[in-house]
């Protein structure tokens, strides 16, 4: 059985750090973090593929081709994992360091991030997080209206879902 932790978006995550955007005002209020640690080392081009190829991700992928007419491969997950794509459906690469990977929406809304962390026992550290943008002109930390509430506690739920998921296939 996994477990999934969730913890706080660590002070160097790409998740927290990076301020590219139209709006970098807008970002670093509302993220959050999910862990869960494997028996075996996991690069992150492992666990960005194992997690865009998952099937609960095939589902969203599917979901945004229809919706917003913009399709996605496992091949492009492939080439987004290795680096040599920084565009995957609705998302492109922000930011990249040898550990994370920062996805950004092409509306400037959502952030998905993704890290692994060696341990010294030959396991790896699995975190996922996301964030999303505060709404104009909020500038509140926490503001955030009810019905942003609940789809961010439906997120967290979605969240684990996709990181056990990857977790088991990395």
């Amino acid at each position: 059985m996994v477990s999934i932790a969730r913890q706080e978006v660590p002070e160097d995550a790409l998740l927290r750090t990076f301020r590219g955007a139209v709006h970098p005002e807008r970002w670093g209020r509302r993220g959050d973090c999910f862990s869960v640690t494997v028996d075996r080392t996991v690069s992150l081009a492992d666990f960005v593929l194992a997690f865009y190829t998952s099937p609960p991700f095939k589902l969203e992928r599917w979901i945004l081709r229809w919706l917003l007419r913009a399709p996605s491969t496992d091949a492009d997950a492939r080439a987004l994992a290795q680096g040599s794509a920084q565009q995957f459906s609705v998302w492109y690469a922000g930011a990249r360091t040898p550990t994370q990977l920062l996805m950004c929406d092409r509306y400037e809304r959502t952030r998905s991030w993704f890290r692994v962390v060696p341990l010294h026992d030959g396991r790896t550290l699995l975190q996922f997080g996301s964030d999303l943008a505060a709404p104009p002109g909020s500038m509140r930390k926490n503001s955030m209206s009810g019905v942003r509430s609940l789809l961010f506690s439906l997120h967290t739920g979605y969240s684990h879902v996709l990181l056990c998921a990857a977790a088991t296939r990395a």
